[in-house]
């Protein structure tokens, strides 16, 4: 029985499992639709969702629907903007809701959402992007797909941004978590929320608010009648700055009504170290404060298309001190006096003053003063600093996390009037600077042991620029001595312009990897090696340097008197007549650097006056590729070269195989060393008429061109003593070849059985036969090289040349003179009698026979060895 009664409610069980499975499929498209149905009743845009879910077991005993990737896109005049973009969108309800009827709405009790963007645009008239709700006369008011009675929201890692185009505010709230309990059936409910976001927030390109972390833990109390969010119990970090509310929000037609009070719980100076974001301040905990620091404000009044709510924060601390925990020095006689306030509801006419702003360390003391008006229409600013910070003295009084501690004394006495129009027209007569600053003594090592050593800087202000009228330092192995003047320094700092100026540096030697950044490779090994970032050009930087220097180091070369002008400007380097002295010569070069696209990219003139081949062809890569054989020569070389490619982009060195461009040279002085020359070797091999090492390349000038990793030479002349050789073809930059040599050689170095042969000739017939034409074709690559020559067929050729020549003399001569030639060459004892020939014809058969036998008897000994002949007469 007992089994029996197990069988039955483990089936039940099984029929209930496939049941919760099997009913979403059932439900999908039913819900899909009707979600698809609500929005489109709702809004005017173009919305979309990747897919629907409906699970039974995620909120069991609810249904929980997903939608994945909801996006809504404007119409105009947003056409194309994105509204919203969410990832995913869960929903939860009954699951009775779920055999509801096509006509009968959806009961919603619950949203969660998870990475999500919403983006607030506002144009220039004022139109904002999120107004895209149906009118409701627009809307069918007998048709409600989905109801709302939630329980409980939830918004898991949001981002909100808000940009006004006309006012010029941008806001952004990232990395927003949030969520809230509370029954919205109810016209009246007390929600109790909490968020977390981080904010930042622009006006006019000036930034105010940066990643600055904020936490509300709150209770609101919602009128949903009047619309009316009432603040109870709450608390509110703005990153560790407790603050409390106290007041209400309303929704009103023409916008927001605000009346708010808030305040810092508690007046202990530890309140104003909690402003700074905890990465720079590091805990709280045990810290010792004297004195107070309180925030009071208030907002009060209507946000609105042309207003917002009158306020006021006031943030004061009088004649404090802070002592953190493991510190040595303390922070004396702090007094801070600042106010933000708008008593207009004018957003342009909120002021800031900050009227005092002091501290002391040890014996140093620092001043700040400032007042800010108009700031959004033309932000009016006066300030001033004065005072001295012990650099190494910051780090023992305030927990700053650096990984290697600072040194130096900086003194400032600085005074600034002016106005954002004037910095944004550089208007410098309306601009009014005055003071210097300085840093003396400055130590700095990264984590790397890179280090910095600034001896001296001095910064002099005036109206229209700022001067640097000194800065000596030294790094690593180089020092340096900069001066000159930044001509649009405000226009820099408050308006993202470029950063201009015109310096000059002198220095007695500079080593360019000094001033490569670092980074660690990998972290597994205390020992990883570090490689280089990706160079950079700031595209802020339109700037110029004249530089001479008596040494720069530059990877395994040593340049010596260095001199030129740098100039920066959208993102690109310039060279402008750079002169070197390096391989006993002298270079030259013009030519710019760009990083502005992804890959960096160069173009280049360089010219090379006088410097030795042998130790620019090894040394430089670039040169070692463009021609390997010049290694093996020794002597100058005078040459222009062209070229253009892609960099590297951590080395910032050519990438040969994007490489292009020509070379022009000229050889000076020059003498052939082919001792370690494994083509030369192979040569000389082959070619027994000529020594490689006695060739005359003295003035030989030559023309070269590549591209893709491939350079073609363009045919030119040498000369060994009377023979002339013409030279050309291509080479890889991986070694490989493909060369022609074409050789006119005179006959006399065919050996003295030719010269023999050819004293016979007369004058005019022995001048046809100065040169013979060898061609030699090299393959393979420089290291393995693969030599073929066309000897045999010249010698043939020769062959042939001198059976016309004789043929031709013989029929001229006649019967009688082709006898005489005949007889003088029959061997003793040749009794055969001759027969002259007594026509043409028989005269021309008759001599090309007799010629080419004796011919071919004389050239084969010309490349074979005489056999020694046998003496018979010896008697063994």
């Amino acid at each position: 029985m007992l089994s029996k009664i197990l069988k039955i409610i483990g089936s039940i069980l099984v029929l209930l499992t496939v049941t919760l499975f099997a009913v979403p499929y059932f439900f999908k498209d039913q819900i899909k639709a009707k979600i698809t149905e609500a929005i489109n009743k709702k809004v005017d845009a173009k919305v979309s969702f990747k897919d629907a879910d409906l699970s039974l077991f995620k909120n069991f005993p609810n249904a929980n629907v997903t939608l994945y990737q909801l996006d809504i896109i404007n119409k105009a005049p947003f056409e194309g903007d994105t509204l919203v973009s969410i990832e995913e969108i869960n929903l939860k309800m009954s699951i009775k809701e779920l055999f509801k009827g096509e006509d009968e709405a959806m009961e919603i009790q619950g949203i969660a959402t998870k990475n999500g963007m919403i983006n607030i645009l506002f144009n220039k008239d004022g139109i904002g992007n999120y107004d895209i709700a149906i009118k409701k006369e627009e809307t069918s008011p007998a048709s409600k797909p989905l109801t709302l009675n939630i329980k409980k929201y939830e918004i898991e890692n949001f981002k909100f941004k808000y940009f006004d185009e006309s006012s010029k505010i941008k806001m952004v709230i990232d990395s927003l978590n949030h969520q809230g309990t509370g029954d919205f059936a109810s016209s009246k409910l007390d929600l109790v929320t909490k968020s977390t976001a981080k904010v930042t927030l622009d006006m006019d390109k000036v930034n105010y608010m940066k990643n600055v972390a904020l936490t509300l833990d709150a209770v609101l109390g919602i009128d949903l009648d009047q619309s009316k969010y009432t603040f109870k119990e709450n608390k509110a970090l703005i990153n560790q700055l407790p603050l409390e509310f106290d007041g209400f929000i309303q929704l009103v037609d023409a916008g927001q009504e605000y009346d708010l009070k808030f305040k810092t719980p508690t007046s202990s100076f530890k309140n104003f170290l909690g402003v700074f974001p905890a990465a720079y301040a590091a805990s709280l905990d045990n810290v010792k404060t004297t004195g107070d620091f309180t925030v009071v404000g208030f907002a009060k009044g209507l946000y609105s298309d042309t207003t917002v709510p009158k306020f006021s924060i006031d943030i004061a601390s009088n004649n404090a001190s802070v002592q953190y925990p493991n510190l040595p020095k303390s922070i004396q006689n702090i007094i801070i006096d600042s106010k933000i306030i708008n008593e207009t509801g004018i957003l342009n006419d909120t002021y800031i003053n900050l009227d005092k702003l002091s501290f002391r360390i040890d014996q140093d003391v620092f001043n700040a003063k400032a007042n800010i008006r108009n700031i959004t229409k033309n932000a009016l600013v006066d300030a001033a600093l004065k005072g001295t910070i012990n650099l190494a003295n910051v780090s023992q009084a305030y927990p700053i996390k650096l990984e290697k501690p600072l040194s130096g004394i900086l003194k400032a006495d600085v005074t600034t009037k002016f106005d954002m129009q004037s910095v944004e027209k550089s208007q410098y007569e309306k601009i009014n600077n005055a003071g210097t600053m300085s840093l003396s003594g400055f130590k700095y090592a990264d984590e790397n042991g890179k280090t910095m050593n600034i001896t001296t800087a001095l910064i002099q202000f005036n109206p229209s620029q700022v001067n640097l009228k000194q800065f000596d330092a030294t790094t690593g192995k180089s020092d340096l001595s900069v001066t000159g003047i930044l001509e649009n320094f405000y226009g820099f700092i408050f308006k993202n312009q470029e950063l201009k100026g015109n310096f000059y540096l002198n220095s007695n030697q500079l080593a360019v990897s000094d001033f490569m950044t670092t980074e660690e490779a990998g972290k597994t090994d205390a020992k990883a090696a570090a490689k280089t970032e990706a160079m950079k050009i700031p595209a802020f930087l339109n700037c110029s340097l004249t530089a001479k220097a008596n040494t720069v180091l530059y990877d395994n070369l040593t340049l010596k008197n260095v001199s030129g002008k740098l100039i920066v400007k959208d993102e690109k380097l310039t060279m402008q007549d750079i002169k070197s002295s390096i391989f006993d010569g002298i270079i030259g070069l013009n030519g710019a650097v760009s990083t502005k696209g992804k890959v960096p990219t160069f173009n280049m003139d360089l010219s090379l006056k006088q410097v030795d081949i042998a130790q620019s062809f090894t040394q430089l890569d670039m040169l070692k590729k463009l021609a390997p054989i010049a290694g093996i020569i020794n002597g100058k070389l005078n040459s222009t070269i062209k070229l253009n490619g892609n960099l590297d982009a951590t080395a910032m060195r050519p990438d040969l195989k994007t490489l292009t461009g020509d070379l022009l040279g000229q050889l000076l002085s020059t003498t052939v060393n082919t001792t370690n020359s494994t083509l030369l070797t192979a040569l000389g091999s082959n070619l027994k008429f000529i020594d490689f090492s006695k060739i005359n390349l003295n003035d030989l000038k030559a023309a070269i061109t590549f591209k893709e990793g491939m350079v073609s030479v363009k045919p030119f002349n040498i000369n060994y003593k009377d023979i002339k050789a013409n030279v050309g073809g291509t080479h890889g930059f991986d070694q490989t070849m493909n060369y022609n040599i074409k050789f006119d050689v005179p006959a006399k170095y065919l050996g003295t059985e030719a010269n023999a042969l050819i004293a016979k000739l007369s004058a005019s017939d022995a001048a046809k036969m100065e040169s013979i034409p060898v061609n030699a074709t090299l393959t393979g690559n420089f290291s393995s090289p693969k030599i073929s020559t066309d000897i045999k067929t010249a010698v043939t050729n020769l062959t042939n040349q001198l059976i016309a020549q004789q043929k031709e003399r013989l029929v001229k001569q006649g019967t009688s003179a082709l006898t005489d030639l005949i007889n003088k060459n029959k061997k003793p004892g040749d009794t055969t009698k001759t027969v002259v020939p007594v026509t043409k014809q028989e005269v021309q058969t008759k001599a090309k026979e007799e010629v080419k036998a004796k011919a071919e008897d004389l050239i084969k000994g010309l490349f074979t060895k005489k056999k020694k002949v046998v003496d018979t007469t010896k008697v063994n």
